[in-house]
């Protein structure tokens, strides 16, 4: 299936490893030139280069920490100068596993702002360029636990879950100019997260990292764990020409994990 999607621009945050770098090479793949943002400037230079030559397209790298506010302004300041873009994957780091309660407010308040309120930072600061070209997507990756929430990891199941109400009425607003958006529920995809993860729950039942993964692949329908290649040809699909009528959506790529309907 042609995409549609030569010439166009990307900017993939969260791009320097697991489900943004494999988004970022599915959109190179088909021809799309992009705009790489992560902490890690060293690497996204690596990876800019490796994709520039493997696939003949254009490849921006610019440091990012979404943590820090000037630097997401910087980022959208650069942006808007190159031009805009016609897509962003909204790529966002996960918190530290905790509970629901006895959770410091700063703690919340801290991950708020990186997780939520700069992603939204760089949204605003794209879409209006969108809207004036009649063409964008918005494709944002939260988590399965968004609909059926995850042990432990309270403030990640919480926040992500303001993203995908954000992003539902951002696509009501927008769809008449012929931009979509939509959120893509990743279930366990083999990442360097989901390691850690599997690692921290290793060390809470005194069990090997192999029996922790085991367990927790035997949990899915499919028994085992996603790849990054999967899940990113979804992302990209959403980013091309023929999904244009596809907004407003949560789209799981779970293996049959989340069990609602």
């Amino acid at each position: 299936m042609e995409l549609g999607l030569k010439g166009k621009r990307a900017l993939v945050l969260g791009a320097s490893r697991g489900l943004g770098r494999g988004v970022a090479a599915a959109l190179a793949a088909e021809g799309c030139d992009l705009i790489l943002a992560a902490r890690s400037a060293e690497k996204l230079g690596h990876d800019a280069a490796t994709l520039e030559k493997s696939h003949g397209v254009k490849v921006t790298a610019i440091g990012l920490d979404l943590t820090d506010t000037q630097s997401v302004i910087s980022l959208v300041d650069t942006v808007k100068t190159m031009g805009g873009v016609d897509i962003l994957l909204g790529n966002v780091g996960g918190p530290p596993p905790t509970g629901a309660l006895g959770v410091d407010p700063e703690i919340w308040a801290k991950f708020f702002n990186s997780m939520v309120l700069n992603l939204i930072r760089v949204i605003d600061g794209v879409v209006p360029a969108m809207r004036e070209k009649k063409w964008g997507r918005v494709i944002t990756i939260a988590s399965s636990g968004v609909i059926q929430p995850i042990p432990t990891l309270a403030i990640s199941n919480t926040l992500r879950a303001s993203l995908v109400a954000f992003s539902k009425t951002l696509a009501t607003e927008v769809a008449a100019d012929g931009v979509t958006v939509n959120v893509v529920l990743p279930g366990r995809i083999g990442t360097e997260r989901v390691g850690e993860l599997d690692k921290a729950a290793a060390e809470r039942a005194g069990i090997t990292l192999a029996e922790a993964s085991a367990k927790s692949a035997a949990t899915i329908p499919m028994k085992r764990y996603g790849k990054v290649e999967e899940f990113a040809s979804v992302c990209a699909f959403l980013a091309g020409v023929p999904a244009g009528y596809v907004t407003g959506a949560l789209i799981r790529v779970d293996g049959g994990l989340i069990q609602a309907i």
